[in-house]
């Protein structure tokens, strides 16, 4: 049975790469049986923070931010993209994450970072785990890095190197491992707290 992965993009600018990445990762998911879902900030165009989806009344939240609770609580693990900028993750990843809060917990995250330049984005991966934890849906341990997104992946996120591949493998196998787990736990019954 395949697994519901919300697919979170990072960046809204212009002439932003990430996309190349997400279109890579939700062509992967859904050639290994997945149900994958975009979700673009620039498509979403969410307001800068002032009450979070739980603080709305019931039933008097944005649609938008109805449609993202009602998909991140279908979801078994979500897939996060994000850019470095300036040693962190980029404002608009920031703010589409932290509108929302229990409909994270009790599933795990996976990190694809990426960068112009050779480190692939490590630094922004190494400060978003650690709000992922604080949001309810701790990393995994590994990360798919992709330095120099400009030239690694085509347009529509075909790799042009062969390791991009055979790293994604590895690194959704290890995701897949911890969803289905967490998904066993969580059909359970209810959690502890």
């Amino acid at each position: 049975m395949g697994l519901s992965i919300p697919v979170i993009l990072g960046s809204v600018r212009s002439d932003r790469q990430g996309i190349k990445a997400a279109r890579f990762i939700v062509e992967q998911l859904t050639a290994r049986g997945h149900e994958p879902v975009l979700v673009d900030p620039l498509e979403k165009r969410l307001p800068l923070l002032d009450r979070m989806y739980k603080e709305y009344p019931a039933g008097q939240a944005p649609a938008v931010l109805e449609e993202l609770a009602g998909l991140y609580r279908r979801a078994d693990g979500f897939m996060i993209v994000t850019a470095e900028y300036n040693q962190s993750v980029p404002p608009a990843l920031k703010n589409l994450l932290d509108h929302f809060l229990e409909e994270y917990f009790w599933r795990p995250s996976a990190i694809v970072s990426y960068s112009a330049g050779r480190f692939g984005g490590v630094r922004a991966a190494v400060t978003l785990r650690t709000v992922l934890a604080e949001l309810g849906m701790p990393s995994v341990p590994s990360i798919l890095a992709i330095p120099t997104i400009g030239t690694a992946l085509s347009g529509d996120g075909t790799p042009t190197e062969a390791w991009i591949e055979k790293a994604g493998g590895r690194f959704l196998a290890e995701f897949e491992w911890y969803a289905e787990a967490l998904r066993a736990k969580r059909n359970l019954g209810p959690t502890p707290y």
